[in-house]
């Protein structure tokens, strides 16, 4: 993610984050909780509290598995793992036998979601799910998903090894969701959206580019499901305490200020578009210029047009009922679009295509402002087509409204955060920074279900959904400690 586009998701206004920057920094300058200070814990520190610390577990061990799991691909020379792929069963098989190592009871319903859950000493008290999804972009980082289920993973081992685990209060479960990303299908947190009860029985006729559906995907490998059975994957709300995800922070917020962890306070929401346009194929000699109906050039125009209303929405959308002052100025710091993918048909150098086909990916804080955006931008794509005698089919193929995170449970991430960074520098430090997400998570769909809370790690330059996505040892090593003292409240 850009870095223009991280900073636009700041809660606050500009002028709050650039106080929040500064008050960091002036932390920074007095308690030397800098970057490089929590990427070097002394070995003093480390060797002293060495039985505190649980380094060989949450660091050492669970880097080692990031970087297995990072080879788990369905791709020889980069990271690829989508829903019900090859890959993405070889993924779970490896994360069960962790999750058995830790202690949990393993079984993977019928979306193809690998479930470990530990009892505690109340089976029937509210169960404390904790997860992050296995399935990858193209071309992935190992850390995007993968991080979270390893953290939890890596911090209920400690509890295990320290004859602990059985005195959690309540249930615990870590979910490997099977689809967060989309890739396969084009249509996000399949996996996470069945267990919180939205996913519509239409999604399992929803057919990948090879033809074959969801539905087919899952009987490939003897999962059979139906429209009853999608239904009966829903948690009941009331067996349900809450839910964490700890994610990379995929920006450069965290980096800047100088802390690994971050406490996220708020998703924005996100639409997905799929837009074809259709001309007149021909031969790319002899058709005249004035008498093509090219379905490329009518597309490139609206991809311009898209780039233009998104940088500046106020431009575009009327002062109304639905856009008032603050719609258009939490749109003009938060709005982001993205075209991720073009394809034409037949897709020869030689021919004018038929057809073209882009996606159209749409985020923002603010809902209603998302909905005036998608109504202008529908409004002039089809009047641009009009002009360009093309035709033109907008598709939503995806819809998430921003997520509020729950303040009890973010209290207690904040808490948990600053305990393990106490432990690991031997020192008090600031307030652990409150900061937004850009990006769409598996705690989205789970906040329909219930409260949810989440734990954002530091990753470098805020790179992300890229082999160059990096995570430090030291800042894996906080993310399972703080999961740790987070567990240590439900003993």
């Amino acid at each position: 993610m850009a870095i223009s586009v991280v900073k636009s998701h700041i809660w606050s206004s500009y002028l709050s984050f650039l106080l929040h920057i500064f008050a960091a920094s002036l932390l920074l300058l007095t308690t030397c909780a800098s970057a490089q200070a929590f990427s070097e814990v002394g070995s003093e520190d480390v060797d002293s509290g060495r039985n505190n610390l649980y380094s060989e577990i949450l660091r050492d061990e669970a880097v080692a598995r990031l970087n297995e799991l990072g080879k788990v691909s369905d791709a020889d020379s980069y990271l690829e793992r989508t829903f019900m792929s090859a890959a993405s069963l070889r993924a779970a098989n490896l994360i069960c036998g962790w999750m058995e190592d830790a202690g949990l009871t393993t079984w993977i319903d019928r979306m193809g979601n690998l479930h470990g859950r530990f009892e505690g000493m109340d089976p029937s008290a509210g169960t404390l799910l904790i997860g992050s999804h296995l399935d990858t972009v193209v071309d992935a980082g190992i850390f995007d998903g993968s991080l979270g289920i390893i953290s939890a993973l890596s911090a209920l081992k400690v509890l295990k090894t320290t004859g602990m685990l059985g005195k959690l209060k309540r249930p615990v479960e870590v979910i490997a969701f099977s689809d967060e990303e989309g890739v396969r299908f084009q249509s996000t947190f399949l996996g996470s959206a069945a267990i919180a009860g939205i996913l519509p029985v239409s999604a399992l006729q929803i057919s990948d580019k090879g033809g074959v559906t969801v539905q087919e995907s899952l009987k490939e490998h003897s999962i059979e499901i139906t429209e009853e059975s999608l239904l009966q994957l829903k948690y009941d709300p009331k067996s349900v305490w809450g839910y964490v995800e700890v994610h990379i922070e995929q920006g450069p917020l965290l980096e800047w200020v100088g802390f690994p962890l971050g406490v996220v306070k708020g998703i924005a929401g996100q639409t997905r578009l799929k837009v074809l346009v259709k001309g007149s194929q021909g031969h790319a000699g002899t058709v005249p210029m004035a008498l093509r109906k090219d379905p490329m050039a009518a597309a490139a125009e609206l991809i311009i047009l898209l780039e233009r209303l998104c940088k500046n929405p106020k431009d575009f959308l009327s002062y109304d009922g639905q856009c008032n002052d603050s719609t258009i100025e939490s749109l003009s710091s938060s709005l982001v679009c993205t075209v991720g993918e073009i394809s034409t048909w037949p897709s020869a150098s030689n021919v004018i295509p038929g057809q073209v086909t882009f996606t159209v990916d749409i985020r923002a804080m603010n809902d209603m402002g998302r909905e005036a955006v998608i109504y202008e931008l529908s409004k002039q794509i089809y009047q641009i087509c009009d002009r360009r005698s093309v035709s033109c089919i907008i598709e939503r193929k995806h819809d998430a409204n921003a997520v509020v995170c729950d303040s009890e449970l973010s209290s207690q991430l904040k808490f948990a955060a600053n305990a393990a960074l106490k432990r690991m520098t031997g020192e008090i430090q600031d307030e652990v920074p409150t900061l937004m997400s850009g990006a769409g998570h598996d705690a989205m769909a789970i906040s329909r279900l219930t409260k949810v809370g989440m734990l954002f790690v530091r990753c470098r330059g805020g790179i992300s959904h890229s082999p160059a996505e990096h995570v430090l040892d030291d800042d894996v090593w906080a993310a399972g400690l703080a999961i740790l003292a987070f567990l240590e409240t439900h003993l």
